[in-house]
Protein backbone atom coordinates (compact mmCIF):
# COMPACT_ATOMS: atom_id res chain seq x y z
CA UNK A 1 0.00 0.00 0.00
CA UNK A 2 1.07 3.39 -1.26
CA UNK A 3 0.41 6.24 1.13
CA UNK A 4 1.77 9.93 1.61
CA UNK A 5 2.58 11.11 4.69
CA UNK A 6 -0.47 13.19 4.24
CA UNK A 7 -2.86 10.11 3.35
CA UNK A 8 -1.29 8.81 6.68
CA UNK A 9 -2.21 11.81 9.14
CA UNK A 10 -5.68 11.15 10.90
CA UNK A 11 -6.48 13.91 13.76
CA UNK A 12 -8.88 13.34 16.24
CA UNK A 13 -11.67 15.82 16.17
CA UNK A 14 -11.99 15.24 20.21
CA UNK A 15 -14.76 18.48 20.24
CA UNK A 16 -18.38 18.50 22.02
CA UNK A 17 -19.91 20.02 18.77
CA UNK A 18 -20.44 20.48 15.16
CA UNK A 19 -19.87 24.19 14.45
CA UNK A 20 -15.78 23.49 15.94
CA UNK A 21 -16.07 20.08 14.74
CA UNK A 22 -16.76 21.55 10.99
CA UNK A 23 -14.31 24.64 11.65
CA UNK A 24 -11.30 22.34 12.30
CA UNK A 25 -12.36 20.37 8.90
CA UNK A 26 -12.13 23.09 6.90
CA UNK A 27 -8.48 24.78 9.03
CA UNK A 28 -7.00 20.88 9.00
CA UNK A 29 -8.18 19.75 5.61
CA UNK A 30 -5.49 20.74 3.40
CA UNK A 31 -3.02 18.99 5.92
CA UNK A 32 -4.86 15.74 6.96
CA UNK A 33 -5.70 12.83 5.00
CA UNK A 34 -8.53 11.48 7.50
CA UNK A 35 -10.69 12.91 10.42
CA UNK A 36 -12.10 10.69 13.36
CA UNK A 37 -14.82 11.00 14.52
CA UNK A 38 -15.18 9.10 18.07
CA UNK A 39 -18.10 8.56 20.64
CA UNK A 40 -18.21 11.88 22.16
CA UNK A 41 -18.33 13.76 18.70
CA UNK A 42 -21.00 11.10 17.19
CA UNK A 43 -22.68 11.54 20.51
CA UNK A 44 -23.06 15.34 20.35
CA UNK A 45 -24.02 15.42 16.69
CA UNK A 46 -24.62 12.19 15.01
CA UNK A 47 -24.68 11.10 11.35
CA UNK A 48 -25.59 14.01 9.89
CA UNK A 49 -22.19 15.38 10.72
CA UNK A 50 -19.75 12.56 9.07
CA UNK A 51 -22.09 13.17 6.03
CA UNK A 52 -21.22 16.99 6.03
CA UNK A 53 -17.13 16.41 7.01
CA UNK A 54 -17.00 13.84 3.64
CA UNK A 55 -19.71 16.40 1.32
CA UNK A 56 -16.84 18.72 1.91
CA UNK A 57 -14.23 16.67 0.19
CA UNK A 58 -12.79 14.96 3.80
CA UNK A 59 -12.34 11.50 4.57
CA UNK A 60 -14.15 10.19 7.97
CA UNK A 61 -12.57 7.53 10.42
CA UNK A 62 -15.28 6.22 12.20
CA UNK A 63 -14.26 5.51 15.42
CA UNK A 64 -16.77 4.04 17.51
CA UNK A 65 -15.30 0.55 18.50
CA UNK A 66 -18.48 -1.67 18.17
CA UNK A 67 -18.44 -4.59 20.65
CA UNK A 68 -21.81 -6.57 20.72
CA UNK A 69 -23.43 -9.44 19.21
CA UNK A 70 -22.49 -10.23 15.73
CA UNK A 71 -25.53 -9.20 13.76
CA UNK A 72 -26.09 -5.79 16.08
CA UNK A 73 -21.85 -5.00 15.16
CA UNK A 74 -22.52 -5.93 11.34
CA UNK A 75 -25.79 -3.94 10.45
CA UNK A 76 -24.34 -0.93 12.54
CA UNK A 77 -20.95 -1.26 10.34
CA UNK A 78 -22.73 -1.69 7.32
CA UNK A 79 -24.68 1.57 8.30
CA UNK A 80 -21.87 3.32 8.50
CA UNK A 81 -20.59 2.23 4.75
CA UNK A 82 -23.85 3.79 3.91
CA UNK A 83 -22.59 7.10 5.35
CA UNK A 84 -19.40 6.80 2.97
CA UNK A 85 -16.85 6.24 5.86
CA UNK A 86 -13.28 5.11 4.87
CA UNK A 87 -12.42 3.18 7.98
CA UNK A 88 -14.65 1.92 10.57
CA UNK A 89 -13.86 -0.06 13.55
CA UNK A 90 -14.91 -2.91 15.59
CA UNK A 91 -13.24 -4.48 18.96
CA UNK A 92 -11.28 -7.49 18.47
CA UNK A 93 -12.67 -8.92 21.75
CA UNK A 94 -16.35 -9.36 20.03
CA UNK A 95 -15.12 -12.19 18.74
CA UNK A 96 -14.12 -14.33 15.88
CA UNK A 97 -18.18 -14.65 14.26
CA UNK A 98 -18.89 -10.89 15.20
CA UNK A 99 -15.33 -9.95 13.09
CA UNK A 100 -16.82 -12.26 10.87
CA UNK A 101 -19.93 -11.38 9.94
CA UNK A 102 -19.23 -7.80 9.91
CA UNK A 103 -16.89 -8.38 6.73
CA UNK A 104 -19.44 -11.15 5.53
CA UNK A 105 -22.10 -8.26 5.36
CA UNK A 106 -20.38 -5.20 4.42
CA UNK A 107 -18.85 -6.90 1.17
CA UNK A 108 -22.41 -8.70 0.46
CA UNK A 109 -24.03 -4.91 1.30
CA UNK A 110 -21.42 -3.28 -0.85
CA UNK A 111 -21.86 -5.44 -3.97
CA UNK A 112 -25.55 -5.47 -3.82
CA UNK A 113 -25.69 -1.57 -3.40
CA UNK A 114 -22.58 -0.58 -5.39
CA UNK A 115 -20.41 0.97 -2.47
CA UNK A 116 -17.17 1.06 -1.17
CA UNK A 117 -16.35 -0.87 1.47
CA UNK A 118 -14.40 0.57 4.40
CA UNK A 119 -11.25 0.06 5.74
CA UNK A 120 -12.36 -2.77 8.40
CA UNK A 121 -10.17 -2.37 11.62
CA UNK A 122 -10.00 -3.89 14.90
CA UNK A 123 -9.11 -2.36 18.09
CA UNK A 124 -6.27 -4.60 19.73
CA UNK A 125 -5.74 -3.65 23.38
CA UNK A 126 -6.13 0.74 24.15
CA UNK A 127 -3.63 2.35 24.61
CA UNK A 128 -4.54 3.96 27.93
CA UNK A 129 -3.84 -0.19 29.04
CA UNK A 130 -0.66 -0.93 30.40
CA UNK A 131 0.17 -4.46 32.64
CA UNK A 132 -1.45 -3.81 35.33
CA UNK A 133 -5.00 -2.41 34.23
CA UNK A 134 -5.01 -5.21 31.93
CA UNK A 135 -3.84 -8.07 34.47
CA UNK A 136 -6.58 -6.32 37.19
CA UNK A 137 -9.40 -7.19 34.15
CA UNK A 138 -8.79 -10.90 33.96
CA UNK A 139 -6.29 -11.03 31.88
CA UNK A 140 -3.05 -12.81 32.98
CA UNK A 141 -0.82 -12.76 29.57
CA UNK A 142 1.54 -10.65 28.78
CA UNK A 143 0.35 -7.46 27.54
CA UNK A 144 2.17 -7.68 23.84
CA UNK A 145 1.14 -11.25 23.84
CA UNK A 146 -2.90 -10.23 24.23
CA UNK A 147 -2.27 -8.10 21.17
CA UNK A 148 -0.44 -10.30 19.16
CA UNK A 149 -3.48 -12.60 20.02
CA UNK A 150 -6.05 -10.33 19.00
CA UNK A 151 -4.45 -9.48 15.35
CA UNK A 152 -3.91 -12.87 14.81
CA UNK A 153 -7.95 -13.23 15.28
CA UNK A 154 -8.73 -10.02 13.19
CA UNK A 155 -6.56 -11.48 10.14
CA UNK A 156 -8.58 -14.85 10.55
CA UNK A 157 -11.41 -13.29 10.36
CA UNK A 158 -10.87 -11.39 7.55
CA UNK A 159 -10.59 -7.72 8.50
CA UNK A 160 -8.16 -5.43 7.48
CA UNK A 161 -6.01 -4.52 10.21
CA UNK A 162 -6.24 -3.14 13.66
CA UNK A 163 -6.10 -0.51 16.06
CA UNK A 164 -2.72 -1.63 17.80
CA UNK A 165 -0.23 1.01 19.96
CA UNK A 166 2.67 1.97 18.46
CA UNK A 167 4.97 -0.28 20.43
CA UNK A 168 3.66 -3.28 19.09
CA UNK A 169 3.25 -2.41 15.30
CA UNK A 170 6.76 -4.98 14.88
CA UNK A 171 5.10 -7.64 17.09
CA UNK A 172 2.05 -7.30 14.63
CA UNK A 173 3.82 -7.26 11.87
CA UNK A 174 5.59 -10.20 12.88
CA UNK A 175 2.86 -12.46 13.48
CA UNK A 176 0.39 -11.24 10.65
CA UNK A 177 1.58 -10.92 6.93
CA UNK A 178 2.86 -7.28 5.91
CA UNK A 179 -0.37 -6.14 3.83
CA UNK A 180 -2.23 -6.33 7.49
CA UNK A 181 -2.64 -2.80 8.59
CA UNK A 182 -1.44 -1.17 11.70
CA UNK A 183 -3.38 2.14 12.88
CA UNK A 184 -1.73 3.89 15.68
CA UNK A 185 -3.42 6.30 18.49
CA UNK A 186 -1.67 7.79 21.50
CA UNK A 187 0.90 9.15 19.20
CA UNK A 188 2.49 12.52 20.80
CA UNK A 189 5.10 15.02 19.19
CA UNK A 190 8.05 15.71 20.59
CA UNK A 191 6.83 18.93 21.64
CA UNK A 192 3.31 17.66 23.27
CA UNK A 193 2.77 16.15 26.72
CA UNK A 194 1.36 12.56 27.12
CA UNK A 195 -1.86 13.12 29.00
CA UNK A 196 -3.80 10.29 29.87
CA UNK A 197 -2.09 7.78 27.33
CA UNK A 198 0.05 5.11 28.93
CA UNK A 199 1.53 3.41 25.82
CA UNK A 200 2.70 6.76 23.43
CA UNK A 201 5.41 7.31 20.36
CA UNK A 202 6.05 9.97 17.98
CA UNK A 203 4.66 10.00 14.77
CA UNK A 204 7.81 9.92 13.25
CA UNK A 205 8.98 6.62 15.24
CA UNK A 206 5.83 5.71 14.51
CA UNK A 207 5.71 5.92 10.78
CA UNK A 208 9.37 4.08 10.80
CA UNK A 209 8.16 1.61 13.18
CA UNK A 210 5.82 0.42 9.87
CA UNK A 211 2.32 1.95 10.95
CA UNK A 212 -0.10 2.93 8.10
CA UNK A 213 -1.76 5.54 9.59
CA UNK A 214 -1.12 7.71 12.55
CA UNK A 215 -3.56 9.46 15.00
CA UNK A 216 -3.13 12.78 16.58
CA UNK A 217 -5.89 14.79 18.30
CA UNK A 218 -5.29 17.27 21.52
CA UNK A 219 -1.39 18.34 20.54
CA UNK A 220 -3.05 19.69 17.25
CA UNK A 221 -6.61 20.60 18.39
CA UNK A 222 -5.35 22.36 21.52
CA UNK A 223 -2.28 24.45 19.52
CA UNK A 224 -3.39 28.20 19.54
CA UNK A 225 -3.22 27.63 15.49
CA UNK A 226 -4.28 23.99 14.57
CA UNK A 227 -3.56 24.66 10.97
CA UNK A 228 0.56 25.40 11.77
CA UNK A 229 0.40 22.20 14.41
CA UNK A 230 -0.99 20.40 11.58
CA UNK A 231 1.56 21.52 8.96
CA UNK A 232 4.36 20.99 11.50
CA UNK A 233 3.51 17.03 12.13
CA UNK A 234 2.63 16.92 8.36
CA UNK A 235 6.27 18.33 7.58
CA UNK A 236 7.85 15.86 10.01
CA UNK A 237 6.14 13.06 8.49
CA UNK A 238 7.50 13.51 5.19
CA UNK A 239 11.15 14.04 6.38
CA UNK A 240 10.60 9.98 8.00
CA UNK A 241 8.83 9.15 4.84
CA UNK A 242 11.98 10.46 2.76
CA UNK A 243 14.32 8.62 5.40
CA UNK A 244 12.95 5.38 6.02
CA UNK A 245 13.21 4.75 1.96
CA UNK A 246 16.68 5.72 2.71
Amino acid sequence: MTLSAKDRLIVALDVDNQEHALSLVDQLKPFVGLFKIGSQLFTSAGPGLVSEVIRRGAKVFLDLKYHDIPNTVASAVVAAMRLGVSICNVHALGGLEMMCQVREECERVAARENLTKPILLAVTVLTSHDQASINSLGFNEPLNELVVGLAKLTAKAGLDGVVASAHEIGLVRTAVNNSFIVLTPGLRPSWAANQDQKRVMTPEQALINGADYLVIGRPILADPSPANAAQKVLASLEKAVISSKD
